[in-house]
């Protein structure tokens, strides 16, 4: 399967170190996940900030209830600009996750570049059609959401 991009912007109205705070702070994706993917966090945190080297595990259920491990890597680390992760171990045959932060004149435009390629060939490629490129844009809509309800809107610039 070929690789599928996706990117999902949104200004918030806030200072950078505050948008850099949450996000660097794995607690807050179980905050801005849907709930019905299940999501928890298993690795033992607590509010620790993110850093290059760290390691997270994920249980979640994204698609049909069915249960699921994950563990992705943080591999780059630019505070207050960027973070980047990777899936270590997990369903996708290969996951990297861009953050990006940006000072607008409305707060801080955050970009989220999602590269993913999906296993198992021809059968990877339907079941990405049928539900995983549509599942994935479904959870980064709804983080959008959630984070207009933390942080406020603010019209794009």
């Amino acid at each position: 399967m070929r690789t599928q991009t996706l990117t999902y912007t949104q200004v918030i109205p806030a200072e950078i170190d505050e948008v850099w705070s949450f996000f660097a702070n794995p607690l807050n994706l179980e905050r801005i996940t849907p709930p019905d993917i299940h999501f928890t966090i298993t690795t033992p945190v607590r509010g620790e900030e993110l850093h290059e080297g760290m390691k997270i595990s994920y249980m979640l259920s994204p698609i049909l209830s069915l249960p699921l491990r994950w563990v992705t890597g943080i591999t780059r680390v630019e505070k207050p600009e960027r973070f980047e992760d990777e899936q270590v171990e997990g369903p996708y045959e290969y996951w990297h996750h861009r953050h990006e932060f940006t000072p607008v004149e409305n707060g801080v435009m955050m970009t989220d570049t999602i590269e993913y390629r999906i296993p198992y060939g021809p059968f990877g490629e339907l079941l990405d059609v049928l539900f995983i490129n549509r599942r994935l844009d479904e959870v980064f809509r709804y983080r959008q959401k959630k984070v207009e309800e933390i942080f406020g809107f603010a019209e794009a610039v």
